[in-house]
């Protein structure tokens, strides 16, 4: 009789990678037929042309937008996207660094100050905030780092959780800014690739690459959470799921 073989770490890290390459194609194909069929691409269409209008002021408007949406619990991700396909990867990127970073910056000072009792409430009987919370006494901004690396929280919930945190100031605001890095850039060219792709502006083989560069993008993202979340863990955060 023979026997199963297990499979080694290598065929297991391929094969943890299907799922979001496979995913991220899937993701693409949606959004190219959402803006090839519906008017998303009349809507992103005349918002390019107004935003553009407005020089480099377009550029502050839509970061200003995507920072209320973080204040308000709104989510961005169509902003996200909506920033490649408008501006393309490298000002879309910055322009979404810019707001999410000042909207991550706002709700943590809004916990601070004069929302703290209520973020309190929500998130008193959070057993996973707690032990973030004491990952974080130990570690700092490391904490907040890996958090963005690794999306285990709500986005816009975790904003305003880390302001009860003691993390100071100024060490939150670089670790999601660097933090957020990796997933904002795959998440803004997913949507520059979609458009292109969309619109047939690009010749074939252009637009192969970029599908395969934002496919790439997603994959390399989910590694990286994979290992920030181990490292979560390790740091004490894991002590949710028993407390």
């Amino acid at each position: 009789m023979s026997k199963t073989i297990p499979a080694g770490p290598a065929e297991e890290q391929k094969k943890s990678l299907v799922g979001p390459i496979v995913a991220g194609v899937a993701v693409i194909a949606v959004l190219a037929t959402a803006f090839a069929l519906l008017p998303v691409g009349q809507w992103l269409a005349t918002f390019q042309a107004w935003v553009h209008g407005q020089g480099a002021a377009g550029w502050v408007i839509y970061a200003l937008v995507y920072a209320a949406c973080v204040v308000l619990f709104v989510p961005a991700s169509i902003l996200t996207l909506g920033a490649g396909a408008i501006y393309g990867v490298g000002v879309g990127v910055l322009v979404v660094l810019a707001g999410a970073t000042l909207g991550a910056a706002l709700a943590f000072l809004l916990a601070r100050t004069l929302l703290r009792e209520r973020v309190e409430h929500m998130t008193r009987d959070n057993a996973r905030f707690r032990a973030l919370d004491r990952a974080i006494a130990k570690e700092g901004a490391k904490i907040v780092f890996l958090v963005r690396l690794a999306p285990i929280f709500p986005f816009t919930y975790i904003n305003y959780a880390f302001g009860l945190t003691g993390v100071p100031t100024p060490g939150y605001v670089l670790a999601s800014f660097f933090g957020m890095i990796p997933g904002t850039f795959a998440y803004v060219y997913l949507g520059s690739a979609a458009a292109s792709a969309a619109s047939g502006g690009a010749g074939g083989a252009r637009t192969v690459v970029q599908v395969l560069g934002a496919v790439a993008a997603i994959a390399v993202t989910v590694f990286v959470a994979r290992i920030a979340t181990r490292a979560i863990r390790e740091a004490g955060v894991d002590e949710a799921a028993s407390a």
